[in-house]
């Protein structure tokens, strides 16, 4: 069976060079086209197509909006999007909307239809740039920050405050010992060395 494709692109011309390039593709079919992105949404739920083609900059609602309303309406509809654009919150705004696959419209004409076939058949189809710069994002994203038990906040709190060991024990109806065991632990999770770096780092994580 052909795979049914829904093209949108609000620029006429480069709309119908898309189409013109699907309906020469061999078990390809151009099921219909959409200016805007409220138009995709609604021709996607009228013809229930197997792929949509979606460009990012559209009228009204933007390709990763129309994109998130298409799958929440009818999960089993792929995206690929087909885009000029290649910034960091374009391609991760569109891939958290659902999409399956993003290349870019200076693709060679094979790839573009190879990626078609590829999301139609399940694939995630990602432009090489496109994959180069997700990896580079995930290389450079900050770690998690450590995990404190909630003892061991009660403790750096009252660090914060100012509180001594003997302070913070009896505050917490804890031994002196313990609080020195728990400030122990936060130190080697927050890999510092001591009280007024381990309060100004888990500031800087957020943690307190």
């Amino acid at each position: 069976m052909s795979i049914r494709v829904l093209v949108v692109d609000d620029h006429p011309i480069v709309r119908s060079g898309i189409v013109s390039l699907l309906e020469q593709a061999p078990g390809i079919e151009v099921a219909g086209e959409a200016a805007d992105g409220l138009a995709a949404v609604e021709r996607a739920a009228e013809l229930q197509p197997d792929v949509v083609l979606m460009d990012l900059r559209l009228p009204g609602l933007d390709g990763s909006q129309a994109t998130a309303r298409i799958i929440a309406a009818d999960p089993g509809i792929r995206v690929l999007v087909l885009t000029t654009y290649e910034s960091d919150d374009h391609i991760l705004d569109s891939i958290e909307a659902g999409a399956s696959g993003y290349l870019l419209k200076a693709a060679p004409q094979e790839e573009i239809i190879a990626g078609v076939r590829g999301v139609a058949d399940g694939q995630t189809v990602l432009a090489p740039s496109i994959a180069t710069k997700l990896v580079q994002r995930m290389r450079d994203a900050p770690a998690s920050p450590p995990s404190l038990s909630p003892r061991e906040l009660d403790v750096l709190r009252l660090v914060a405050e100012g509180r001594s060991n003997p302070e913070i024990g009896r505050t917490l109806f804890i031994g002196e010992a313990t609080v020195k065991t728990h400030l122990q632990h936060v130190f080697e999770k927050l890999e510092v060395s001591d009280r007024t770096r381990a309060v100004t780092r888990a500031m800087e994580l957020r943690l307190l």
